[in-house]
């Protein structure tokens, strides 16, 4: 019995011979990491669209890379590390609810960055980040020509022939009607290009209309 003991540990301090991590590696794909989590800052940070911009989800993605690449290096070094990790792992569990379904995307990202850079696919990481980034900002540019907005407006009884001229050359959809004592209030989805909404004004002029409000609609 000992001696079959001792050959396992002798089979294991092979095993990790074989994967030894220096210092200089450590260094090396930590700083390749932060590099891949750099372009997924900058990415996420300046062509976000969606309804708030929140820092600490942007600085959470360069430390998920980061986490990742560390675990991946943990395995890689050592098969009783690696057994460790696991464990603890699954024991871990995540309850922050994530609104954007974008924000899912990049985070998952992160955890591919972390995952090749750790184990030592630099090119694949960096090119992949790069590819996955301009394929981001393409697609932004091309969804955001043409937004989706909602519009609300509350008025009285007789300009409703007048707004409902004006939601008619809009092209819009109702997506809500509540009617009031002497008023109605209304939520139509519009889709228009550019930043002029010269039918705000015709509205605002409209005799009856009391409010109207554009609100850009992400989906949330």
């Amino acid at each position: 019995m000992g001696d079959y003991i001792t050959e396992i540990k002798n089979l294991m301090g092979q095993a990790d011979s074989l994967t030894t991590t220096t210092p200089i590696k450590i260094i090396a794909c930590l700083t390749f990491t932060l590099v891949c989590a750099a372009i997924i800052y900058c990415t996420y940070r300046f062509f976000y669209r969606g309804a708030c911009y929140c820092e600490n989800f942007a600085v959470l993605l360069v430390m998920v890379a980061v986490i990742t690449a560390m675990i991946i290096l943990t395995i890689s070094s050592s098969v009783a590390l690696s057994l460790g990790t696991i464990g603890a792992l699954s024991i871990i569990r995540f309850r922050s609810a994530i609104k954007d379904p974008l924000d899912v995307g990049f985070l998952f990202w992160s955890v591919v960055v972390g995952l090749t850079t750790g184990a030592g696919m630099v090119p694949f990481a960096l090119i992949g980040s790069l590819f996955i980034a301009v394929l981001y900002i393409l697609l932004t540019l091309l969804r955001t020509s043409r937004g989706t907005y909602l519009l609300l407006v509350r008025y009285t009884d007789e300009a409703e022939d007048e707004v409902a001229r004006v939601l008619d050359d809009l092209g819009g959809r109702l997506k809500n009607k509540t009617s009031y004592k002497n008023e109605t209030e209304i939520t139509v989805q519009i889709r228009f290009k550019g930043t002029d909404t010269p039918f705000l004004d015709e509205l605002r002029k409209t005799d009856g209309v009391t409010n109207a409000v554009l609100v850009e609609f992400t989906g949330e």
